[in-house]
């Protein structure tokens, strides 16, 4: 075995970064391997994985285009290191609406963060959708 395929076999053993007491593979993995995510939190939960995980390309596959930012997301230093999520609540706001708030926790240059959103997602054909989300203040 190569050291990437090592490398993959480790992470899809490895418990899953959203949170849920599943692994990797049998959690967000099956998304990020293009199963369709059945919900707006499962989406959401997925994208945090992603976002862990650098995987630019599944966040923007998730991401309404009308809102998709057209710059790189990720920094080159490596950027936020995150540690920790905390799903506050998910709501059905309309059909195919629905909003996710959650607080994501990480640490940037070695110092304890945290990011609540109030997350907006749509389902077209299937599928679900970040939209944008807005920060409360705390």
């Amino acid at each position: 075995m190569n050291k990437a395929s090592a490398r993959n076999a480790a992470r899809t053993a490895s418990p899953c970064p959203c949170g849920k007491p599943l692994t990797y593979a049998g959690c967000c993995g099956v998304y990020h391997g293009g199963l369709p995510a059945p919900d707006a939190e499962a989406l959401m939960r997925s994208r945090y994985s992603a976002y862990v995980q650098r995987d630019e390309a599944y966040l923007r596959a998730t991401w309404d285009p009308a809102t998709a930012p057209g710059e790189p997301l990720f920094e080159a230093d490596g950027g936020p290191k995150w540690i920790g999520l905390t799903v506050l609540r998910h709501q059905i706001t309309a059909p195919d609406e629905a909003v996710v708030e959650f607080v994501a926790r990480c640490r940037v240059g070695g110092r304890a963060q945290r990011l609540h959103e109030i997350s907006r997602f749509v389902r077209r054909d299937g599928r679900w959708y970040y939209v944008a989300g807005d920060h409360p203040a705390d």
